[in-house]
């Protein structure tokens, strides 16, 4: 809408938060992988290989959406498989425990035991197409101490010829780029606080100097990156 001054309204631009196709290579903005993702598997297709039922999942950190993932998971696998994924690729640091919510309902490894209701948590053993439908949104804590929280939903449920059932990671977001809080150059680490990323907090080697033995962690491109003993 135009202005009174003749000029035009600034418009805020969305984030694009870009990232790269595991599959082909190429760089695509967040809100682009999706729709390039339906061909490049299509392309990508086994010739040889049995059918299988696949979830296609899209998961990002809970109000960090710079840090994505595109999955894709066999639905004959267990919510276990799929926390072990996300430990091993963004999570693990002190063997924590975590917990899915799926529908108002929570799963974990050990479910707890309320004393007045009985157990209130099921079990991570159950199967993927048991407890996901095609439009799917979920979350994922991770250490219920300094906890890490993520957002999953379903894009899509299909069948596709694969030769050995397994997670594949589809594309990932590239690392962003901070800068060091006090001079403004890349910045390569972080001051563990215990709550995750603060742009205060981030800084350059240099800049860290003979402090660097204490309080700092790597910068790494994770939700988790500044959060207890994280490194990556």
């Amino acid at each position: 809408m135009p202005n009174r001054s003749g000029g035009s309204e600034m418009i805020a631009e969305k984030p694009q938060y870009a990232g790269q196709c595991m599959l082909c290579k190429q760089t695509f903005n967040k809100g682009q992988v999706t729709r390039h993702l339906k061909k490049c598997v299509a392309q990508h297709q086994e010739e040889a290989g049995k059918p299988v039922k696949m979830f296609h999942l899209v998961i990002e950190g809970n109000h960090m959406p710079m840090y994505w993932l595109h999955v894709e998971i066999p639905g004959a696998l267990t919510l276990q498989h799929l926390d072990a994924f996300l430990r091993d690729i963004w999570l693990e640091c002190c063997g924590h425990l975590s917990c899915f919510t799926i529908e108002g309902q929570r799963y974990s490894v050990h479910p707890a035991e309320d004393v007045l209701f009985g157990t209130r948590e099921k079990t991570m053993g159950q199967k993927l197409y048991n407890v996901l439908g095609p439009v799917t949104k979920f979350q994922h804590e991770y250490d219920y101490g300094s906890t890490t929280e993520l957002k999953l939903r379903v894009v899509e449920f299909r069948e596709r010829q694969v030769k050995k059932p397994d997670i594949t990671l589809l594309a990932r977001n590239e690392a962003p780029a901070w800068e060091c809080a006090k001079c403004g150059k890349p910045a390569t680490q972080i001051q563990a606080t215990g709550w995750g990323l603060d742009m205060d907090s981030v800084f350059c080697d240099v800049c860290i100097g003979d402090e660097q033995e204490e309080g700092y962690l790597p910068l790494v491109n994770s939700p988790r990156t500044g959060v207890c003993g994280y490194c990556g």
